[in-house]
């Protein structure tokens, strides 16, 4: 179904996708940003939901792999992995020059989601992620090495916008990302210590 996540047994449509950037040192650095005074989030919209990794010929996009939550209730309550696609050449003119992401960030196919889990039994500061390609261990981020926690960025999301059921939270990546290439192949897989919860597979077409 289009612009839907699977959670557990049901697809569920969002109202949107919330995003928190530099929210791992390491990333902040590999990128030469500079580390936020508060919490950097931005949305995506519905359309940029995707269950496949698209490559573009026109312009160079980079992954970032992230762990994921679906909102029920107010509160954190189902887990995945996704992808955050960004038109990294883009974003860099735009930050340049003092603009909005949303054109390197909000594109449609943007956000590749994994299935969801639910959060029961599960012990959120033990969640970590890890993304493959073609084999290689590209990137690797746990919830201790958050700069911003995912409760404390449910709350602050809270104080300016209404989440609704179904609404998907991106919790930001950690270092080592790098460009999509045609024919490349994803691995990712969400652990709860040596535990998966998750693993999913994306072939770049």
């Amino acid at each position: 179904m289009m612009y839907t996540v699977r959670v557990g047994e049901k697809n569920i449509k969002p109202t949107k996708v919330v995003c928190v950037g530099r929210n791992y040192l390491e990333h902040i650095q590999e990128l030469n940003n500079a580390i936020p005074e508060n919490m950097v989030v931005f949305n995506k919209p519905t359309t940029s939901i995707s269950h496949q990794l698209i490559a573009s010929n026109k312009e160079s996009i980079h992954y970032e792999c992230e762990i994921c939550f679906v909102v029920k209730k107010g509160q954190l309550d189902a887990v995945g992995v996704g992808l955050d696609l960004t038109k990294r050449h883009v974003q860099s003119d735009l930050k340049a020059n003092g603009l909005p992401w949303e054109r390197a960030k909000a594109f449609d196919g943007s956000a590749v989601l994994s299935r969801f889990v639910s959060l029961k039994g599960v012990n959120i500061d033990e969640l970590q992620m890890e993304l493959y390609i073609n084999c290689v261990r590209v990137q690797h981020g746990e919830v201790r090495q958050m700069m911003y926690q995912p409760q404390t960025i449910l709350q602050e999301i809270k104080t300016y916008t209404t989440l609704c059921d179904g609404d998907v939270i991106m919790t930001g990546t950690p270092k080592g990302v790098g460009e999509v290439h045609q024919g490349d192949a994803f691995l990712a897989r969400l652990k709860v210590g040596d535990y998966t919860l998750i693993e999913v597979e994306w072939v770049a077409n």
